[in-house]
């Protein structure tokens, strides 16, 4: 009587391993299809990223020259691409990955008070260069984080804000103190 009890146990237990491997493989399954039947939406999400990109391009809308305060020097010239409104501003140089050196983007506030920028879902570090109402330069931010949301302020009112490529300050040796001109040109030029 024993012999049969322990046949009817092995049997038991062979069954219960067979129904947990069934179990396995089913869910494995179950796992390679919903991957399978996902796999075209997430290759449809990459490729609406890179459609962003190319969207994105600079537009030249102006040229923008920084001159030394003490001598009225010219310092550099680049073209520039203008922000202005609350969407403009908002979304400045983000889903950018890539500027030339000879180029940036102004920004020109309705208001002349304290500012603070972020680099959320901005790619390129930069220079960030904060200027008052009368075009002088108040603050410089240089080599920004990308991709960071911790706020990168004035310090003191500024009406303008210009980005460039991190290093571009250190560069030219642009300070405080400087100013600058800009003009707007007409067209529809991209850089």
């Amino acid at each position: 009587m024993k012999r049969n009890n322990t046949n009817k146990r092995k049997v038991s237990k062979k069954r219960s391993k067979i129904a947990w491997l069934r179990l396995f493989v089913i869910l494995g399954l179950v796992l390679a299809m919903a991957f399978l039947i996902a796999q075209p939406y997430l290759s449809t999400n990459s490729q609406n990223r890179i459609d962003c990109r190319a969207e994105l391009e600079f537009k030249k809308e102006g040229q923008l020259s920084f001159f030394d305060s003490q001598n009225n020097q010219l310092i550099k010239t680049i073209d520039i691409e203008i922000a202005e409104g609350e969407y403009e501003t908002g979304l400045g140089l983000m889903y950018r990955y890539s500027m030339s050196d000879s180029a940036g983007m102004l920004f020109i506030m309705e208001k002349e008070a304290p500012k603070n920028f972020w680099m959320k879902d901005t790619y390129i570090s930069l220079d960030i260069i904060y200027l008052n109402r009368n075009l002088e330069i108040v603050t410089i931010q240089k080599y920004t984080q990308p991709l960071s949301e911790q706020s990168i302020p004035s310090y003191k009112k500024a009406k303008y804000v210009i980005e460039v490529n991190a290093g571009f300050c250190d560069k030219l040796n642009i300070e405080e103190g400087y100013t600058v001109s800009y003009e707007r040109t007409s067209g529809d030029n991209t850089i």
